[in-house]
């Protein structure tokens, strides 16, 4: 019989993989929206035959800056999980899939690890460590 980790074990796996997950989407889309700038991000977007470019660049870097910190601290994780997914479906399928796996060739492995992270985070919710938990909690304290 396959055994799930105990509650306390898989809210701090959770809290884990929400903090590593939430890190490299706010360095991503720190790096789309306030180091590059999204003008900037727009124009290698139009380089690498993303439709719609300056529309997609706004939507990465929005979804992986103010996304990334949502998942930091556990609020929105659901909504927020989904998002990141169509994000990097889209980037995998535009960019990346056409370069194999590996991320050294231009491949699909990292934005195809952030989304099972996501989907997984979005799936299964964001645990006791989190905002999302707070506050369920606070509307029916009976279910803690």
């Amino acid at each position: 019989m396959i055994r799930a980790l105990p509650p306390s074990a898989r809210d701090a796996a959770l809290l884990v993989a929400r903090l590593l997950l939430g890190v490299v989407l706010v360095a991503h889309g720190w790096q789309k929206v306030l180091t590059n700038g999204l003008g900037a991000t727009a124009e290698g977007f139009t380089k690498m035959g993303v439709p719609l470019a300056p529309v997609s660049a706004a939507y990465a870097g929005v979804v992986e800056l103010v996304g990334g910190a949502l998942i930091l601290v556990g609020a929105a994780t659901t909504v927020v999980g989904v998002l990141v997914v169509l994000d990097m479906l889209s980037a995998a399928l535009i960019v990346h899939v056409g370069n194999g796996v590996l991320v050294t060739d231009g491949g699909w492995e990292l934005v195809g690890v952030i989304s099972a992270a996501a989907l997984v985070i979005a799936a299964v919710g964001a645990g006791r460590y989190s905002v999302d938990h707070a506050l369920a909690s606070r509307r029916s304290p009976a279910t803690v």
